[in-house]
């Protein structure tokens, strides 16, 4: 399968400008594990975030932090850059008024600026809160309400309209501040200014400032609290999860002994740095370990992006790993016989090195070189089609993924680590290590904290200084989720083997119990569902109901191909999901993963969502799972349907 590469795009001879460095080590095989060796030796001073990002910013200079395409062209950010525009706009802000403990929220999507202004807010000791840019007015209303927000940045015009639309409502706004002012430059608002012009106030009042700011940063505590991070909001209004500098910079460092991560690795910034996956993953530990954080364009062009930038580490979530995988099948169905036959062989030769090295065998010369010809075949034109060909290892984590799916990266060369956590654990508190993969598994408590399960319930339990301070105006909620020895009820009910691995089996409010009593985790028939290519979530029913019936969003653009090859008509997506070769299509990805349980844990009947859902529609959250209890709600007529005779 030949693999369609972006190419690298650099403008010759501009200044300012590069693209990413593509000079790393790529690993031999999965026998081959020293490059995946956490580098605990990286020491960065610092008890608060603004002191270890100005520390960083001191030793690391000129290095090369962050880019970003602008017209088609990577600008590089340098450490030096970097540190200049966030005393900018911390002396910017404090120049407006901006005092010590307030809170600035963030409406965007995952660019430069959010990480600028970001550090600039807690250089100048205040609360950074993030807001989706998916969000509604009424969500944007409600969450700068609920944070006190004194000071909004908005992306463009399109969320300075959403700030605007809920302004009056907000006696404590005082300024926003829009990053992109394409189409607003006849904008006369004097309470809306530009992030430049912000920039501009901060060089004219650096002199006046500049002793405030570093009183502001020396004065920062690490009981202080830094970041607001809204819980989704699954089941009522979002909670605002307070974290500390002490508490962010501990789990910090900790997450320095998980993964392998340097000032060489490549990283790709896609996901919502509101969500702790990018904010502690992505923006906070490349500030640590001093790795590249490449930001995409925009969320639609993650594939090709990430084949531009090649990551040597790289974090989704399963939607991800779930697409790209879909793609590769896609595309395998459409190659010449001789083409499936080399990738066939390959994968086979990489599913017995990935059987061995799960198993803790030695990998021979033999199937060694096997797979260096599996490589050359086809696996390398595979990982350069998804554009992990210099990866050394992959991390999924914020949703349960298939173990086949690990297995598949597995034997495609590239390690596939999960970890485990939540908004309010800081991210990760557990990871798989690499030298120990257990698909299914979310892997041992990672050494900065502890996990245990309740003796009575089997609800999972962290208790470690990672830990969140509680939830914002909630004390009630707080109490409910720490209890009085510390530990976070997660909710989350699992198993732990003899090596100390935990395992998720479910939600504690998802457990399925059926009319005939027996108990059913509807997370395991969901994840192999969507190892279809064909399926992007599900969502089982049969809680107190004789029998399991399930609620399907398809894959668009798959399904639709299917559709176009097989000459079936349609005229639009819900006409699509009606069209009887799909529905034949989807049960017979609901017969293959029915043969893999007991016969009271199959899947009955099924209904294909209708209506093409985006991040926008209440019935996913922002990271693009539906929401369990709100679909069941909403499609009661249609789920009743499916238990009627």
């Amino acid at each position: 399968m030949n693999a369609a590469q972006s190419p690298v795009l650099e403008a010759a001879g501009s200044t300012g400008s590069s693209s990413p460095s593509h000079s790393s080590r790529t690993p031999e095989g999965l026998w081959d594990l020293d490059h995946l060796r956490p580098n605990t030796a990286i020491v960065v001073p610092g008890e608060t975030l603004p002191a270890v990002f100005w520390n960083a910013a001191a030793q690391r200079g000129e290095r090369v932090w962050m880019r970003q395409k602008e017209l088609g062209i990577w600008r590089s950010w340098s450490w030096a850059q970097t540190a200049e525009a966030v005393r900018e706009i911390a002396a910017g802000l404090l120049a407006l008024g901006f005092a010590r403990g307030e809170c600035a929220s963030i409406l965007s999507n995952t660019v430069v600026e959010w990480v600028l202004c970001d550090l600039a807010v807690l250089s100048c000791s205040g609360v950074a809160n993030g807001i989706y840019p998916t969000d509604a007015a009424s969500q944007v209303h409600y969450l700068c309400e609920d944070s006190r927000t004194t000071i909004l940045f908005v992306e463009d015009e399109e969320q300075l309209d959403k700030a605007l639309e809920v302004r009056a409502q907000l006696p404590l706004l005082r300024k926003v501040i829009v990053f992109d002012m394409e189409g607003l430059r006849a904008l006369r608002d004097p309470d809306v200014m530009s992030l430049d012009a912000l920039r501009e106030l901060g060089r004219a009042q650096m002199q006046a400032q500049a002793d405030e700011l570093a009183r502001r940063i020396a004065a920062t505590q690490p009981q202080d609290l830094a970041i607001l991070v809204y819980t989704s909001g699954t089941t009522g209004k979002p909670k605002g999860a307070m974290h500390s500098h002490g508490g962010l910079v501990y789990a910090m460092r900790g997450y320095n002994t998980l993964m392998a991560q340097s000032e060489h690795d490549e990283r790709m910034c896609f996901l919502p740095l509101c969500h702790i996956a990018e904010r502690m993953g992505g923006e906070y530990s490349a500030m640590y370990t001093g790795a590249v954080l490449n930001f995409v364009e925009n969320p639609e062009t993650v594939p090709e992006n990430v084949r531009e930038i090649a990551p040597t580490v790289f974090t989704a979530v399963p939607r991800v790993w779930e697409k790209f995988y879909s793609g590769v099948m896609i595309a395998l169905k459409e190659a010449s016989g001789v083409q499936q036959a080399a990738y066939g062989w390959a994968i086979g030769v990489g599913q017995q090195i990935a059987d061995r090295v799960l198993a803790g065998q030695s990998v021979d010369a033999g199937l060694r070189f096997r797979f260096r010809l599996a490589r050359w075949l086809a696996l390398d034109n595979v990982r350069k089609m998804i554009g992990i060909h210099r990866a050394r290892f992959l991390v999924t984590g914020a949703a349960p993924i298939s173990p086949e799916l690990v297995r598949w990266y597995l034997a495609l060369g590239v390690p596939m680590l999960e970890v485990w956590g939540m908004t309010e654990t800081a991210g990760a508190a557990t990871a798989i290590p690499a030298a120990r993969i257990k698909p299914g598994s979310i892997g041992p408590a990672a050494g900065f904290n502890e996990v245990r399960l309740d003796p009575a319930t089997g609800e999972i339990l962290v208790r470690g200084p990672n830990v969140f301070m509680g939830y914002l105006n909630l004390p009630e909620k707080t109490a409910e989720t720490i209890d009085a020895d510390g530990w976070l009820h997660t909710g989350d009910v699992g198993l732990v083997d003899e090596d100390g691995y935990f395992r998720i089996t479910d939600r504690m409010k998802d457990i399925i119990i059926t009319a005939g009593g027996k108990n059913i985790t509807p997370s395991e028939l969901e994840n192999e569902l969507k190892f279809s290519p064909y399926v992007t979530d599900a969502v089982v029913i049969g809680d107190a109901r004789p029998y399991l019936t399930v609620i399907i969003m398809i894959d668009q653009e798959n399904v639709e191909k299917y559709a176009q090859d097989h000459d079936v008509p349609f005229s639009n997506y819900a006409s699509l999901t009606r069209a009887q070769e799909v529905q034949d299509l989807i049960q017979g990805e609901i017969d293959r993963v029915n043969a893999k349980f007991a016969r009271v844990e199959q899947i009955k009947k099924f209904f294909l969502l209708d209506t093409q859902l985006s991040a926008e529609d209440e019935e996913l959250t922002p990271t693009m799972k539906l929401k369990r209890k709100l679909v069941q709600a909403k499609y009661a007529a249609q789920i009743n349907a499916m238990y009627q005779s």
